[in-house]
């Protein structure tokens, strides 16, 4: 899947009269609740819209042809498609609640001292809360370089140093066979500093590596090795990117049919193997807030089973991503409360 991906398309719903909303939302509530289709007769006595049975078959053969639910054969009650499950949530999403859950929340992610910690705990909170698959994701933030450095030791060897905008320090002992002077390694550094200063740390490594195989013989060696020995350096800074995943084990328990096992396959890959993960996250995240996509929505077929709720977090110097994997059968009301009150929690954790 490519970063670069629109959203998942989204159904357009024609406007629906309060009753059929009424009876809709009482047919994805009872099947979330129960896996079982669901019948007329129940919707009838149990919807709050005062009508007979005969009324409410009417309207679910009307949902049905739009597309809302369906039967999973002819004498069945009604389940509710992803369409329908759409509809549901769309009309919930404006009526969310964090309050004093997030205030709880916040005081056990508090209880993680470092950003990765904080991350794990609010991962183990989102599985905690919804009995899913929670996921806590901090992306690599952009590194700008600074400068770099060549000190010469003994032995042939040289400790390159590169520090970036942000303080971070990166720093490797190199061997240098090349014969050089200190004012020849400085003016080095000072080169390289100069060629490539407040670029991203990873467009540099990547320019490095071009200019070596492209340009090297327009280098003298000691040049050719001071590329060689800044990309080495580079090529070593580990990755900032966190993702923390708690929950896995309920994956067993999610309820897929025996033909959705290569949904599971893939999923316990994707969690197996966390940069897929981040790269599936980064494909929904063109615009901040709440996202929920749910099943076929999604941009890969791999993962038309499942829902997923996610939204970011951000005190506007670090930013944060949480959310959960789970059926499309899910109790979106409590999925989507959770999600929010650990964002905002965290939103708040990351500002003081």
């Amino acid at each position: 899947m490519s970063a670069t991906m629109p959203h998942s398309p989204r159904y357009a719903a024609p406007e629906l009269s309060d009753r059929v909303l009424r009876l809709r939302g009482a047919l994805v509530r009872e099947y979330i609740e129960h896996g079982e289709p669901v019948s007329s007769q129940w919707l009838a006595g149990h919807a709050g819209c005062a009508v007979s049975s005969a009324t409410v078959r009417s309207v679910l053969a009307r949902l049905s042809d739009r597309g809302y639910d369906k039967q999973p054969h002819t004498s069945a009650g009604r389940v509710p498609t992803d369409r329908g499950y759409r509809s549901y949530v769309d009309s919930i999403v404006g009526v969310r609640r964090t309050g004093r859950l997030a205030a709880e929340v916040e005081a056990r992610l508090r209880q993680g001292g470092s950003m990765p910690e904080v991350l794990a705990h609010a991962s183990h909170e989102l599985a905690r809360q919804t009995q899913h698959v929670g996921f806590a994701w901090a992306p690599a933030a952009e590194r700008l370089l600074q400068r770099i450095e060549f000190v010469p030791l003994d032995g042939n060897r040289v400790l390159v140093v590169v520090v970036a905008t942000n303080g971070e320090v990166a720093h490797k002992v190199v061997p240098f066979e090349c014969p050089a002077t200190r004012e020849q390694l400085i003016e080095a550094a000072n080169y390289l500093t100069a060629e490539y200063g407040a670029l991203p740390l990873t467009e540099i490594r990547e320019r490095l590596i071009a200019d070596m195989r492209a340009e090297r013989a327009l280098y003298d060696a000691l040049f050719a090795k001071a590329l060689a020995l800044a990309e080495e350096t580079l090529g070593s800074m580990p990755d900032q990117s966190h993702v923390f995943v708690a929950g896995a084990p309920t994956l067993a328990d999610l309820g897929l049919s025996p033909d959705a096992l290569p949904t599971l396959r893939a999923l316990l890959a994707m969690l197996e193997e966390k940069d897929r993960l981040a790269r599936l996250l980064t494909a929904y995240l063109e615009d901040p807030g709440l996202i929920v996509v749910i099943g076929t929505e999604h941009l890969s077929p791999d993962f038309q089973s499942l829902s997923l709720v996610l939204t970011t977090c951000t005190d506007d110097a670090r930013i944060g991503v949480v959310g959960i994997l789970g059926p499309t059968r899910m109790r979106y009301s409590r999925a989507i409360a959770a999600v929010d009150s650990v964002s905002h929690a965290m939103s708040r954790v990351f500002a003081s």
